[in-house]
């Protein structure tokens, strides 16, 4: 249905930077809200920032001032840079996407990528 793929994850000391992207298959539906998430080891799946198809952007406290999410409509792509990371910020990366029908709008379940496993070394 919907295919989200992450890439750009990697080991980085703190202080460093990343930049994660996630691009979406050619599909026939409709992606609405993107984002992105993580999960440390140990803890939950936790929200990191999200963007709108018109390009509002929210961020989780703990990233503001770091992280910057960026949008490309016309590829169903999302990008998230990643500054001044700290080793908290270590976890995998996973880009979601608010799929939906065309036709109904109505909400397919989302779409999840398989996930990128960011490292940062104190």
């Amino acid at each position: 249905q919907v295919q989200l793929v992450e890439s750009g994850g990697g080991d980085v000391q703190a202080g460093g930077s990343l930049k994660l992207s996630c691009a979406a298959a050619r599909t026939i539906f409709v992606i609405k809200a993107m984002g992105w998430y993580r999960q440390a080891p140990g803890k939950q799946r936790e929200l990191v920032a999200t963007i709108t198809e018109d390009g509002v952007s929210n961020y989780a406290d703990s990233v503001k001032g770091r992280f910057t999410i960026s949008r490309d409509n016309a590829k169903y792509a999302i990008s998230l840079q990643m500054n001044n990371l700290n080793p908290e910020d270590t976890g995998v990366y996973y880009c979601w996407g608010d799929s939906r029908s065309p036709s109904t709008m109505q909400s397919l379940g989302g779409a999840w990528g398989p996930g990128t496993q960011v490292t940062v070394s104190s």
